[in-house]
């Protein structure tokens, strides 16, 4: 055990909501972000997955074949943790990436133009609906983004890259405010 505290600052504690009348940008509490990998990439766990977390509190955002993120507000305790990883053992493995990635919300009737101007993916809501996620590039900025509703996503990011993505958000959405 370290002899110093590890205190924990938020990537993002400094950034004040940015709130316009169609581009809402907001830091989303660092609760848990945690990575389910399958033991086989052609398993759909997701009901699984629901089941041990519940799925009222938390959410299961689709990374790729055989992995998933569950994402929610509250920080889960080790003991938690260990209980998930029981529940999900022998289909899937469990890492905590909660200290690494960060989640920001960008919401309003402007969103899905403000996130095309900096990425490729087609986010009409034919294209890309609600509980569809894919991860892309904002800028130079691997992203991940989840449709949470017709004009609200979900962007999580490393978090060493959580202030760049704020900032460049922040620029891509002026037009706006």
């Amino acid at each position: 055990m370290s002899a110093f505290a590890i205190e924990h600052r938020a990537a993002l504690s400094g950034k004040i909501p940015l709130i316009s009348t169609s581009v809402t940008l907001q830091a989303l509490p660092e609760g848990h972000v945690l990575h389910v990998l399958s033991a086989n990439a052609g398993d759909d766990l997701s009901g699984k997955i629901r089941a041990a977390f519940g799925a009222e509190t938390l959410a299961v955002r689709f990374v790729s074949p055989g992995q998933w993120f569950v994402v929610g507000d509250e920080p889960i305790s080790a003991a938690a943790h260990a209980k998930i990883v029981q529940k999900l053992k022998p289909h899937a493995d469990v890492i905590d990436q909660s200290q690494g990635r960060v989640r920001i919300a960008i919401a309003g009737a402007k969103a899905a133009s403000v996130l095309a101007k900096g990425t490729a993916v087609d986010l009409a809501l034919n294209a890309f609906p609600v509980g569809h996620a894919t991860t892309t590039l904002i800028g130079h900025i691997a992203t991940h983004i989840t449709r949470i509703s017709e004009d609200r996503f979900e962007l999580m990011v490393l978090r060493g890259f959580a202030e760049s993505l704020w900032d460049e958000l922040a620029e891509l959405s002026a037009e706006y405010s």
